[in-house]
């Protein structure tokens, strides 16, 4: 077992200086005076570093807590939600970047807006080389599909449970579209409530027509082999500027995305619900001496 995996975070980051493999205090020469085989701990945490180390840990949420969790949201718009943050002390933490939009928006019954318990993945532009022009069609398929079993996956899939919000980061300068009609269907079907993307979608029409609510930069019209591969699963990513840890509850409508982080998520619900509450009533007043129907949104 690695020694992140024994330590708490901040008691490995301690071990790791105290060890000298991330350069604390002491002087190179009295560092290097002290043997290797008498400084274990500083080879197991330099191991460790070169190997690759996240240092904001993932959560392992059950399902029935996810389900409890956004059972307190439900109903709520981003402005509620920034209300809740406000109030938590969380000031323009987890606002999504106003680049990100819905792709479609439905004003009558909101079925745009999604609420969900993110799951993440981050795709990378390539550094392999494109495929070029194949001989015949068949040679150029048989690419395709191992650029998408091996390069480019979908390993987040199994991941996908009811009232999860997929939430991908990409690179919106490559011209890709990672999200597409049929995936996003696929997602849809294992009970994802919807997209959040920093980067790009194509097959736009389609999932207009589809009805799936999807928060994108922009279009891309590119198929993923030759053009991004995916890096991790189930890890922190950036959207629009904002921090997202998996198990974290992502609210989106039409005034755009807000992350609220795992740890104050009752909190931020609690209030936001009184904010709604409020709204509803008072402007449901205000539809009655217009002498207006009541629509979705004060029912």
């Amino acid at each position: 077992m690695a020694l992140s995996d024994k330590l708490p975070r901040r008691r490995f980051v301690r071990q790791m200086l105290a060890a000298g493999a991330l350069g604390a205090g002491a002087a190179p020469a009295a560092r290097a005076a002290v043997p290797d085989a008498k400084r274990p701990e500083a080879a197991t945490a330099e191991a460790d570093l070169r190997a690759g180390h996240n240092f904001i840990p993932t959560p392992l949420l059950a399902a029935e807590e996810d389900a409890r969790v956004l059972k307190m949201f439900e109903g709520l718009r981003v402005a509620d939600v920034s209300d809740g943050m406000d109030r938590a002390g969380l000031q323009d933490i987890g606002l999504v970047s106003p680049e990100i939009k819905p792709l479609w928006r439905d004003t009558e019954h909101f079925t745009h807006r999604m609420i969900g318990v993110a799951v993440t993945a981050r795709y990378v532009p390539t550094n392999h080389p494109p495929a070029g022009r194949r001989e015949n069609a068949d040679e150029f398929s048989q690419w395709v599909g191992r650029w998408y079993k091996e390069v480019s996956p979908e390993p987040f899939v199994p991941l996908i449970r009811e009232g999860v919000a997929l939430v991908l980061e990409g690179s919106p300068l490559v011209d890709v579209g990672p999200i597409g009609s049929n995936n996003i269907m696929g997602w849809r079907v294992k009970g994802c409530v919807g997209v959040v993307t920093n980067a790009t979608a194509r097959d736009t029409d389609e999932i207009i027509a589809q009805r799936i609510p999807l928060y994108f930069r922009h279009v891309g019209r590119g198929i993923r082999p030759g053009r991004n591969e995916i890096e991790s699963v189930n890890r922190p990513v950036v959207i629009g500027g904002a921090l997202v840890v998996p198990g974290d509850v992502i609210v989106a409508d039409g005034d755009g995305v807000i992350v609220v982080p795992r740890r104050s998520a009752e909190e931020v619900a609690a209030y936001a619900q009184g904010v709604l509450k409020g709204d509803k009533a008072g402007r449901r007043r205000l539809y009655e001496r217009l002498g207006l129907p009541l629509d979705d949104s004060v029912k």
